[in-house]
């Protein structure tokens, strides 16, 4: 079964191809197009191009109504009426042109008759440097050449080798573009010496043309195969015996190394003869990554150079590390007796750390003492301790690595601020581009052994410590260019430190390498009144927000739904500042309150917007000064007797009516009614009121009752100091330092006391009814002191046989003392006595007021 199926496939197969040959499909089946004088032609040449109908292939009817038209591309060039057509065609292009011949009838579209293809082309230029190589001692011969310029025609190159022995070697490369070819023949290394010549042909319809001979030996065309199995080794670890080991062919005399560092170097060449695959290098540097690379030939002075090996990329040991780390340091006082140093320190370079830096070993000293007092081994590049304030102290850092350590660098720990003298002057910075900065410094005036200047951001982002930034620049420096770690729109705090032996001065800035208005304005968080005014307190822009170094705050406040301008206070910059207190505000005043901040770039929008009450309180710095004025003057005035008196006596004058009690009759109450008396009464109140009394010795004024009976009289007599007299009649109502030592009394002025102090016996509250013994003794506190009645000290009265007092005594500092006993009238008391003297009709008052 299977071989039926196989043999009808085959059979249909060869039917197909049988009918495909009898078709003879023509497509210039109307007519034809004939091309003279060939259709191939060289650059300029001219073409006559003909194009005729077969019989009865034309239009209907006449043949005048044939129109024949010739086309080049899709562009018609020329067109003629009848059967046949003809046409000189020239200044064709290089390369290929098609024409079409078409018959257009009266009215039917035109119809393909048949066409023609021309090539235009150029006879082959003479193949040019032909070189010949071999690939190895066990490759095959190629050959190449440059063939010239294009000749837009199909071209032949023919290669042919001739050896010694007449042997002949020829190939033909079919390639419409050919310049190379590769012959499959290997020529042996027996006779290297020998000679070879090869040759190349180009033909084309055109022409041909021949290169010249390239004559050549086995040794001029073998290329060694590259090195390989490439290895290197370092004798006991050390890169001071390193050894590069390879492969090669067994022909190759000389080899050619080459290495480099991977971080960039430029490449080392090395020509090594007869190497027989090993070389020394001894000139590589510790832990430093290597690229090496080698090329071979068969001969010192002829030949082709292999190709490079593959890389091969090795790391060198280690060795003990170099040079010194490069130490810097802060210090912070933390309290009386304790201060903090941190201290700092740059990675060494490669070439200086030769190897992996394993750890740093820190020690820190007293100068005085010599000894190490702290010691520690970190990983970082930085270290903190706390130390005594007190002596001089020095700090020491050395790297190590697997091999051993570096030379410790020292360095005096100092106050890097405490020599003024040696502080820079008129310290600035501005950007230099996007990422750097200059600072600029002005040299003081003492000596300088070097400068140091340091940085940091001053708003660093998190809570994290901003990393510390510092390069050393020589005395004779005045600026220097800082690239490390700047950022754009980030304020750095930059100080420039003048060293000179252990005394240090400083001075700082502001900077950023670019900056731009802030891009938001503070907060403000709380605003409290106090003193009269008020407090504002803002949160601090975020880091990313200020876009630069702030140099100032702005309040705005306005009162509310004012249209006014604002009025405005600006603060400078402080890092610590969160708070400003205002004292121009209006009390009872509802204000709006907002803040910005400025850079040098500009001022930005403003924060969130408060509103405040100021409430009012009184200020008492406004009426205590004028208050204090004025009581300076009231007592200087009151200071003067004269204006006293007067001012008393005007008070005294303006007291109201309503004041001015009713005062009861003794004569109606309870004891008068039980206790009947009859009294003499002599009360020369005349003499009292005589206006010629003599104020040397003061009146004496007598009473004298007697009582049906006796009451017992238990007061102690006194003697009181009475005024002087002056113009008129005054009274005086004295204090108890006024009053003087007790003298002797008459019996009558004690029965007259002891009588009053019976009429006061009553205790003040007491009820009515309840009477008091005769013999009980009342305080003088107890009595009454409603107007109009007689002292209780009554028994104070002069008598006739008082001494006259002392004159020096008169003239005394006496106590003012206002009077509780209101006087009913300004002017002098006058009454007339009958039998019976009650007091409702004796009245005595103190009209005036004297010392």
């Amino acid at each position: 079964m299977a071989y039926t199926v196989r043999g009808c496939s085959l059979a249909f197969i060869c039917i197909t191809m049988w009918l495909l040959i009898k078709a003879k499909i023509d497509v210039c089946k109307r007519g034809g197009v004939t091309v003279k004088p060939s259709h191939v032609i060289s650059l300029g040449s001219a073409v006559n191009i003909s194009c005729s109908l077969k019989p009865k292939q034309g239009c209907s009817g006449y043949s005048s109504s044939n129109k024949l038209i010739l086309y080049k591309f899709y562009r018609k060039i020329h067109f003629q009426q009848g059967l046949t057509l003809s046409s000189q065609v020239t200044d064709l292009p290089l390369g290929t042109t098609v024409f079409v011949c078409k018959l257009a009838c009266s009215s039917s579209e035109e119809i393909r008759i048949c066409g023609a293809e021309i090539s235009v082309g150029v006879v082959p230029e003479q193949p040019q440097n032909v070189s010949c190589i071999q690939k190895g001692e066990h490759g095959t011969v190629a050959c190449t050449w440059d063939r010239g310029r294009d000749t837009h025609l199909y071209t032949a190159y023919t290669l042919q080798l001739n050896g010694p022995k007449n042997l002949t070697w020829q190939k033909q490369c079919t390639d419409h573009y050919c310049d190379h070819l590769d012959l499959g023949i290997n020529l042996k290394p027996e006779s290297p010496e020998s000679s070879y010549t090869a040759m190349v042909t180009a033909i084309n319809r055109l022409g041909s043309s021949s290169s010249f001979p390239s004559i050549f030996t086995f040794l001029d065309i073998v290329k060694p195969l590259p090195p390989w199995d490439i290895r290197i080794k370092f004798l006991n670890a050390s890169v001071r015996r390193c050894t590069l080991h390879w492969r090669d062919e067994g022909m190759v005399l000389l080899s050619r190394l080459k290495y480099r560092s991977i971080d960039g170097g430029s490449w080392n060449m090395v020509n090594v003869t007869n190497a027989k695959g090993r070389h020394d290098l001894l000139d590589l540097k510790p832990y430093t990554e290597y690229e090496f690379q080698i090329a071979s030939k068969l001969h010192l002075h002829k030949g082709i150079w292999s190709d490079w090996s593959e890389s091969l990329r090795t790391q060198t040991p280690e060795e003990e590390p170099t040079g010194m780390l490069d130490v810097w340091y802060m210090k912070q006082y933390i309290n009386y007796n304790k201060q903090q140093i941190s201290l700092f320190w740059k990675n060494l370079s490669v070439s200086e750390a030769r190897g992996k830096i394993l750890h740093y070993q820190v020690a820190l000293q007293e100068v005085a003492g010599g000894k190490v007092t702290l010691q520690n081994i970190t990983e970082h590049t930085s270290w903190t301790w706390v130390i005594p304030r007190t002596g001089s102290w020095a700090a020491t850092v050395s790297a190590a690595n697997s091999k051993g350590s570096s030379l410790p660098a020292r360095i005096n720990i100092t106050d890097l601020c405490g020599a003024g003298l040696l502080a820079p002057h008129h310290v600035s910075a501005h950007s230099e581009g996007v990422d750097n900065m200059v600072v600029t410094w002005k040299p003081p005036g003492k000596a300088v052994q070097e400068y140091v200047v340091e940085w940091r951001e001053l708003h660093p982002e998190g809570s994290t410590q901003p990393p510390l930034n510092w390069l050393r620049s020589p005395s004779s420096s005045v600026s220097a260019l800082i690239s490390e770690n700047i950022k754009p729109y980030v304020c750095y705090e930059i100080h420039v430190y003048a060293l000179s032996g252990d005394q240090a001065g400083c001075s700082s800035v502001w900077g950023s390498s670019k900056h731009k208005a802030p891009l938001n304005g503070p907060h403000i968080n709380a605003i409290t009144e106090e003193k009269g005014g008020i407090l504002i307190s803002w949160n601090r822009i975020p880091a990313q927000e200020q876009m630069g170094c702030i140099l100032h705050y702005r309040i705005y406040w306005k009162e509310r739904d004012s249209d006014s301008q604002p009025q405005l206070c600006e603060i400078p910059y402080r890092i610590s500042q969160n708070s400003h207190s205002i004292n121009s505000l209006q009390p009872r005043v509802t204000y709006v309150l907002w803040m910005t901040a400025l850079t040098a770039a500009g001022e930005s929008p403003r924060g969130n917007e408060r509103e405040f009450y100021l409430q009012g309180k009184a200020n008492w710095s406004a009426f205590v000064a004028p208050s204090i004025f004025i009581a300076v003057i009231t007592v200087g005035i009151f200071s003067v007797r004269y204006f006293r008196q007067k001012v008393f006596v005007l008070l005294s004058a303006l007291r109201p009516q309503w004041y001015r009690r009713k005062i009861p009759d003794p004569a109606n109450s309870t004891w008068a009614k039980k206790y009947p008396t009859m009294e003499k009464t002599q009360f020369p109140v005349e003499r009292l009121l005589t206006a010629g009394h003599t104020p040397e010795e003061p009146e004496t004024l007598v009473i004298n009752e007697f009582i049906h009976q006796a009451a017992p009289a238990f007061r102690h007599p006194h003697r009181l100091k009475w005024p002087e007299r002056r113009q008129g009649v005054q009274g005086h109502c004295t204090s108890v330092e006024d009053i003087a030592p007790p003298r002797a009394l008459t019996a009558e002025t004690r029965q007259l006391g002891d009588l009053y102090k019976m009429l006061g016996g009553r205790i003040p509250d007491s009820k009515p009814g309840n009477q008091v013994s005769p013999l009980t003794v009342l305080p003088v506190d107890f009595l009454p002191t409603n107007e109009g009645y007689l002292p209780s000290n009554i028994d104070y009265l002069p008598s006739h046989e008082a001494a006259v007092p002392d004159p020096l005594e008169e003239l005394e500092p006496q106590h003012i003392s206002l009077s509780v006993f209101p006087s009913s009238s300004l002017h002098p008391l006058s009454f007339s006595c009958s039998e019976k003297l009650t007091l409702d009709q004796l009245k005595m008052g103190c009209d005036s007021l004297m010392l």
